[in-house]
């Protein structure tokens, strides 16, 4: 029986991948670096800025010592971007309440650090339906490694086999996968609807 359900963010709930590919080329941009749309897919989508940076120090020779600089400034960029981009999602919000309302405990976990998920979330007006909202610097090893999930179903109080993950990119449906729950892969954001969950029977 399944008890909980729990969702990626970006790609998932909003799309928000396009806006952290813009706003971290852009940081890298005043220091002469970018990420290619081809490595974007292949190499980098889905990971943390914190993993990103190490792999374009390894490939690209970007100096660590600009690893902050450019956290920070791709933070900037990132708000601005949600701040003029984001907006209440209505489909959203009707599948969330009718999941909310069928009794299953809903959570959030994304790669993405906990101020940009709840300040995403915030501003689609969703992060209300959730029990659980967790992201990439509370302490756990992101994903491809399952532990953020793992850590929320001790926090829901369910087991592995008792939840669904939403997941869209390779890194995140690895990381579900490897937790031992039932995996829902999507091609994106205008996948999650009721239609998803009436087509899996949950609903």
């Amino acid at each position: 029986m399944i008890k909980a359900i729990i969702f990626d963010l970006d790609g998932v709930l909003i799309d928000a991948t396009e806006w952290h590919y813009e706003a971290l080329n852009k940081a890298l941009g005043l220091f002469g670096y970018t990420i290619g749309r081809g490595d974007h897919n292949e190499i980098y989508n889905g990971l943390p800025t914190n993993e990103k940076l190490k792999i374009m120090t390894e490939k690209q020779g970007l100096p660590r010592g600009l690893h902050e600089i450019i956290k920070s400034m791709k933070r900037k960029y990132t708000d601005e971007i949600v701040s003029q981009k984001c907006r209440p999602d209505h489909k959203k919000q009707l599948m969330l309440n009718h999941l909310k309302n069928k009794g299953y405990k809903l959570a959030c976990c994304s790669n993405a650090q906990k101020y940009s998920v709840m300040n995403i979330l915030i501003k689609s007006e969703i992060d209300h339906f959730f029990d659980e909202i967790i992201g990439n610097d509370e302490g756990f090893k992101p994903k491809p490694a399952p532990d953020i999930y793992l850590a929320t179903f001790a926090k829901l109080n369910v087991l592995p086999e008792e939840t669904i993950v939403i997941e869209d990119a390779p890194y995140g449906i690895e990381a579900a996968k490897a937790s031992g729950a039932q995996v829902i892969a999507v091609r994106g954001h205008e996948d999650v609807t009721i239609s998803l969950f009436i087509n899996f029977n949950l609903i």
